[in-house]
């Protein structure tokens, strides 16, 4: 298959399911595996092509950003949201620069990966489906305005997505739905979180990766970018309105189903 037609389609996989609760890591690791694209420079390809779906929710909440941002001298309001934000980073970075490498080389031993991330979707579909059905009765209703320590705790649930296959906004948001939080507003500072989390591990993973990439890589990163944005631009906007209406669980039901299904492709030598 053309290196091309590869970034394409991984740009496809990048976009769908960077923001949805069902594991982008993992579905990228299989679908490179899929398509026979093992190796350090596909890696250090599907590093950069997350800036893409990046960029796609900064396109969708430019106006919130953008009145934060031009706000912080003056508003209370727009310090409030900034210093919820990072707050809820907190956690994150320092776990990551600490234990996120070694937990990668360890779960991520191309001798037990595959079977480690089926398990994962099943677990994580499991726990979608049980935990949902214990969320108390939403105290907090708005993403923009959350208390300093409910954002932090929401920083605190977001350390499980260091375990590959877990799912950055699926921990998130069942964290945030479990402590109180509105489903969409939990969602939506999901959102939020996402820009500097992932902006950030970008960055680190790219100190390490970026060697294996070559000047003749550049279209085919061009054209996993573009791919990428464009469908996590319609991704995040069609997820907020299944959240809004069915909450999780077709995402629990799809992980299960996404696990079993890996889980017979290597039963049966694939």
């Amino acid at each position: 298959m053309g290196d091309l037609l590869s970034a394409v389609l991984l740009g496809i996989v990048e976009g769908l399911t960077e923001f949805i609760p069902v594991s982008s890591t993992g579905h990228l690791l299989v679908a490179e595996r899929f398509l026979h694209l093992p190796g350090e420079r596909w890696d250090a390809f599907t590093v950069v092509i997350q800036l893409g779906a990046i960029l796609a929710v900064v396109a969708v909440y430019w106006r919130k950003f953008w009145d934060v941002l031009i706000g912080l001298p003056t508003s209370p309001d727009a310090r409030r949201f900034a210093g919820s934000v990072i707050v809820a980073c907190i956690p994150a970075v320092i776990v990551g620069l600490f234990a996120a490498k070694y937990i990668n080389a360890f779960l991520l031993d191309p001798a037990f990966a595959a079977p480690f991330i089926a398990c994962s979707w099943i677990v994580g579909g499991i726990l979608i489906l049980l935990l949902e059905r214990m969320a108390p009765a939403p105290r907090y209703l708005d993403g923009d305005r959350l208390p300093l320590m409910k954002a932090f705790q929401i920083g605190l649930c977001q350390l499980a997505s260091l375990i590959p296959g877990t799912s950055r906004s699926g921990s998130t948001i069942l964290g945030g739905e479990l402590l109180g939080v509105e489903r969409k507003a939990a969602t939506a500072f999901t959102f939020y979180l996402a820009v500097p989390i992932m902006v950030g591990a970008t960055i680190v993973e790219l100190r390490h990766k970026a060697a294996f990439l070559t000047r003749a890589d550049t279209m085919n990163i061009a054209v996993g970018f573009v791919v990428s944005f464009v469908v996590a631009l319609f991704v995040i906007k069609g997820f907020l309105a299944i959240v809004g209406r069915y909450g999780l669980k077709p995402f629990g039901w799809y992980r299960i189903a996404a696990g079993l299904a890996l889980i017979a492709a290597l039963a049966a030598g694939w």
